[in-house]
């Protein structure tokens, strides 16, 4: 039985990146987010740092260039069946909402785009809970486009065609508490900006950041947000997994069979040797670096987690070492410097600051991490670097073996 897509699907041909179809039928309007611009405001006892992450960033070099912005956006083409997880900052799982995803393209040359609109599952409570796919409620969000504007001057887009990897910025985090609302209230959702049992973003985040893995196995993927609020503290994690296909069924989900708490962690200890490729921004020259890596990581006799990363880096011949000390509690691991990981489920986990407003008040920079798993030998990693005005310095792709 093929999977049901709601009308407005996009139908592309996968001859042309430019086909591009769209069923005039529309949905019921969908609820439209506040745009608020975003901030964050670190306040120590000596000092105090607004820094505004809505500004276009100033590039003096264009970092993405045509054809790299259309293989982005043949990337990203085609129909998308996955489930939508809400995380809180310790890893408990807090909704799972079915999505579909359709993407297409339109344009020539330096005005092609990418325009997607992802439809969400409304709750049980909006339709008939014995009806099926065919009796549910679709609700459409119509994502931002993506062209030569976008991608370099708001979405700061880090891109790994190869590895088929990508970082992006949003400027605000309407789509997914979107989906939250469509898909945990439906249509009983009255506006309120606090709905009980119901966590949504800020209006004013400080960062929403997604970084996304494409599987080595499958046509499969992994979509991580970050979103910290306007003090700069993690107010939750979001995750998208999705399959590209028409005929797909079932959406795929994070499974967590997990016996106890310590199981999460288990998968990543050891010692993994990989690579690592370093694309910098534009403001910054659009410069890429490799290095070999090796990571360790496990517990001393004190119970102690213990982490070291030496990389050497390609054409240089100079070498890094990175030893950081930290501890686990449940799902969260808490390293010294303030840097925390949150463990969830599927071989996957997602690293930010304990407080983005601190590094901004010391003037420091500061990175995101998201981690997965896919094979107990094999697993990917890419890490988002911002400097302390908010713009993305770097982002880093790494493809590691367990050793």
């Amino acid at each position: 039985m093929a999977a049901f897509y709601p009308v407005g699907t996009f139908c592309i041909n996968p001859n042309s990146l430019n086909s591009l179809s769209i069923n005039p039928k529309s949905h019921r309007p969908q609820h439209i987010p506040l745009k608020t611009p975003l901030s964050v405001n670190a306040t120590s006892s000596s000092s105090s740092s607004s820094t505004s992450y809505n500004k276009p960033q100033d590039t003096s070099d264009e970092a993405m260039t045509i054809e790299a912005l259309r293989r982005f956006i043949r990337l990203n083409l085609g129909n998308w069946t996955g489930s939508f997880h809400q995380f809180d900052p310790k890893g408990k799982l807090l909704h799972k909402i079915d999505t579909r995803l359709s993407a297409g393209s339109y344009g020539e040359n330096d005005l092609i785009s990418l325009i997607q609109t992802l439809y969400i599952k409304q709750c049980s409570s909006s339709y008939s809970a014995s009806g099926g796919d065919e009796e549910a409620e679709w609700a459409e969000y119509k994502i931002k486009e993506t062209n030569m504007f976008t991608a370099d001057k708001y979405q700061q887009i880090g891109f790994f065609p190869q590895e088929k990897a990508f970082a992006l910025r949003y400027q605000t985090a309407g789509m997914l508490e979107t989906v939250l609302r469509e898909g945990v209230l439906g249509e009983d959702d009255i506006g309120e900006e606090s709905p009980k049992n119901l966590k949504i973003p800020s209006k004013l985040p400080s960062i929403v950041c997604e970084c996304c893995l494409y599987s080595l196995e499958k046509d499969l993927r992994a979509r991580a947000f970050h979103i910290m609020d306007p003090k700069g503290f993690v107010e939750m994690l979001i995750l998208f997994l999705e399959e590209k296909g028409v005929g797909i069924v079932t959406a795929p989900f994070l499974d967590d069979d997990s016996k106890d708490d310590a199981s999460r962690m288990t998968p990543h200890l050891g010692t993994w040797k990989g690579h690592s490729v370093t694309k910098r921004s534009g403001v910054y020259g659009a410069t890429e670096s490799e290095a070999d890596t090796v990571t360790s990581l496990g517990f001393d006799d004190n119970g102690q987690l213990i982490q070291n990363q030496t990389s050497t880096y390609k054409g240089k011949k100079a070498t890094s070492n990175v030893r950081w000390t930290g501890s686990i509690s449940d799902n969260l691991v808490t390293y010294d410097g303030g840097y925390q990981i949150t463990l969830l489920p599927g071989g996957m986990y997602m690293g930010c600051p304990c407080d983005v407003g601190k590094h901004v008040a010391e003037t420091k920079s500061f990175h995101l991490e998201f981690c997965w798993l896919e094979s107990p030998t094999k697993r990917q990693r890419l890490v988002r670097t911002y400097d302390v005005d908010g713009l993305a310095v770097s982002t880093t792709y790494f493809l590691e073996t367990k050793v």
